[in-house]
């Protein structure tokens, strides 16, 4: 079964920054998130979002 939800630790690595910088994005609202009881998961499609729009911006693009 593929996971759909990653814990913020798991999220910094899978983007290679620091784990306050995942907080950091998340807090913002860069990154979507959810919270399950005292607990911050972040969606797998808001990961892949999150890059293509990075993407987007950094090489001149519309984001869709």
């Amino acid at each position: 079964m593929t996971r759909i939800l990653y814990p913020t630790d798991e999220v910094a690595e899978q983007l290679g920054v620091g784990l306050t910088t995942a907080k950091a994005l998340i807090k913002t609202g860069e990154l979507r998130s959810v919270k399950i009881g005292r607990s911050r998961r972040v969606p797998a499609d808001a990961l892949r979002e999150y890059v293509q729009r990075l993407d987007a911006e950094q090489n001149g693009e519309t984001a869709a």
